[in-house]
């Protein structure tokens, strides 16, 4: 590979971790700012964060709890990557499979969720039922 070409491939790369973290922070930063839905489940997430220190949950109740909003952040994360990614793609015309995989990454989204609500539902549940 030519010294230009190594060059040229360089400037996508990180290189040093901290380099890659500053990228990954700025990425949460951004997916934060303009993703409402992201701003919902990080909100929801608190609320959950909260109860399940108020109610005293056991340590496998919290970590169920805590893989549950993960898996919804990350399938938020994936869904609005994907949709950025098929609008830089298809610019402002409207293709039947643009729409195809939109909808199914918010598919992804959706199904996460119910998960984590359910999971919600099964761990806090009782708890909140004997407080009340």
């Amino acid at each position: 590979m030519a010294l230009k070409d190594r060059k040229k491939r360089s400037r996508w790369q990180n290189r040093h971790f901290y380099q890659a973290v500053i990228h990954a922070m700025a990425g949460l930063v951004t997916v934060y700012q303009e993703e409402r839905n992201f701003r919902f489940h990080c909100w929801s997430a608190l609320v959950v964060l909260v109860l399940t220190t108020y109610l005293r949950l056991s340590w496998q109740e919290g970590l169920w709890l805590l893989l549950a909003i993960f898996m919804v952040l990350g399938a938020e994360i994936l869904n609005s990557t994907i949709e950025n990614i098929v609008d830089l793609a298809t610019g402002d015309r409207y293709h039947p499979l643009a729409k195809k995989a939109k909808d199914m990454a918010a598919g992804l989204v959706l199904l996460t969720a119910w998960l984590a609500t359910i999971i919600g539902i099964v761990i806090l549940g009782p708890k909140l039922i004997q407080i009340l």
